[in-house]
Formats: structure tokens, sequence, C-alpha cells
């Protein structure tokens, strides 16, 4: 019984990951085809020859730029949503003042509140200062912490022991010198999940870039690959090689760090 059991959870994960990977193996596969092939031919055939064209082709597109201004995008809001969190996060976990748990819930109920809601808002206030398509546009609303990092900070830096932080402040530890030499060490695999999460979310952020910029100069990954469908007439073989740039980079990282995303998991499971 129990190897008929394990036999069908083993088949139905197999043909998830196929419905999963499926999409993502025909994308590649138009990403190396040429568009003659693509719009002659069925969409599952093998290319024949292969071809790097549509890669070539993401130049011409100004697809480059696109790259580095997400790179750089990324990076800003990454530092600043791990240090404003982790600040924000250790006076919730560990500090006493006057209405701290009311305020921190209050705040996290703000995670209710959709995206949407604010991006007109959000628009007017950049406008009004001046800061409509510029960069400090694409990063500031991002890099000041969110509900989500706090949260999910603030209830594991809860797990720390108590002991510790007490043996630090006997030490003369200040409480910049706990959170450097105490609290961020004992809390790598989250801080790594925050990160990736955090990376993922904003390298496919689409929405406030989309309102907030035009033109080149500032343009990000999503943006330039919506583009592509309408400027050159919805050819689904340079999409597809945009696309395929574009995701190249997050499995990167999530192989290079795929084991601390497990450890938190497994971290948080055992609480």
């Amino acid at each position: 019984m129990t190897w008929s059991r394990n036999a069908a959870v083993y088949a139905g994960l197999v043909v998830l990951a196929v419905v999963t990977l499926v999409p993502f193996g025909l994308g590649l596969l138009t990403s190396f085809t040429s568009a003659r092939q693509f719009n002659t031919e069925s969409p599952l055939s093998v290319p024949s020859p292969p071809t790097l064209a549509n890669y070539l082709g993401l130049g011409d597109a100004g697809f480059g730029r696109a790259i580095v201004v997400t790179a750089l995008v990324t990076a800003v809001v990454l530092l600043g949503q791990l240090t404003f969190s982790v600040f924000a996060a250790y006076a919730f976990a560990r500090m006493e003042f006057p209405g701290r748990d009311a305020l921190f819930w209050v705040y996290v109920a703000t995670l209710m509140v959709p995206a949407t809601v604010t991006v007109v808002p959000l628009y007017l206030m950049f406008a009004e200062v001046g800061l409509r398509n510029t960069f400090w546009a694409l990063v500031l609303p991002f890099m000041f912490g969110s509900p989500y990092a706090i949260f999910l900070l603030r209830e594991y830096f809860r797990t720390i022991p108590t002991d510790l932080i007490r043996a630090a402040r006997m030490d003369g530890a200040s409480t910049l010198d706990v959170i450097v030499h105490v609290v961020l060490p004992a809390s790598r695999p989250i801080l790594v999940t925050l990160a990736l999460i955090t990376a993922v979310s904003q390298w496919n952020n689409f929405m406030w870039p989309l309102v907030i910029t035009s033109g080149r100069t500032w343009q990000v990954l999503t943006v330039a690959t919506a583009g592509l469908q309408s400027r050159y007439d919805a050819q689904w073989t340079l999409v597809m090689a945009a696309t395929t740039v574009a995701i190249v980079p997050l499995i990167g990282l999530f192989v290079a760090f795929g084991r601390q995303i497990v450890g938190s998991i497994v971290v948080t499971g055992l609480k």
C-alpha cells in the first residue's frame, strides 16, 4: 500500500512538473526559431536550423539598456528593502515602546490594500515634485521596507533566544551591534529568502514602471518586452528571446541560493 501511494504521489509530481516546464521549454525553442519557420510550421516544431537572430535583434530594440536599468533598480531596491526592513522588524520584535503591537498590526493590515489603488496617488505625488520618468521614481516607492518583509523578519527575529541578546548587552553591545553581530548572522536563511523574493518581484515589476516612465531612457525589462509585441507587429520569436533573457538571471538566483531557501522553510515549519 505504501509503495503504491508513493508511486501515485511521484506520478502526480511528474505530471505537475511537465505541465509547469513545457511552456518554458516551448518558449526556449521559439526563441531559437526563425520568424519564417514560426509563421509557416507548427509552433511545436524543432528549430531547423537554430538561429541566434532573435537574440541579436534585441540589441537593435534597445533591450541591453533595459537590462542594465532593471538590474540597477533591483539592486538599489534590494539594498533598501533589506536595510530598512531589518531595522523596523527588530524594533517591532525586540524593542518596547507605547503602541508597538497596535502600530505593527495596522501596518501589516495595509497588505489588504491592492497595489493598483496606490498607483494614481503615487503618480500624482511624483509628478508634482518633478520625479516622473526618473530613476528615483522607480525605486523610492519600494526601497523603504514593505509590510510583508517586516512581518516575515519580525516573526523570525522573535525566535532568536533572548539570552543571546542579553549576553551581547552585558558585553556592552549597542543596539546596532546586536543587530549586526547577533541578529543578522542568526537570520541568514530568512534574509536570503527575503532577498530572493524582493529581487524576483522587482525584476518582474510591470505596472508602476509602465505608468511612471516613458521612452527608452528608464525603460525596464518587463515594459521593454511588452513593447516588442506592438512595436514589431507581435514577432513572437523576438518576444520569446526577450522573455528567455529575462528569466535566466532569476533561475540562476534560485539555483545559487536554493539551499538557504529550503533551510528557512524548514526552520519556519519547525516553529
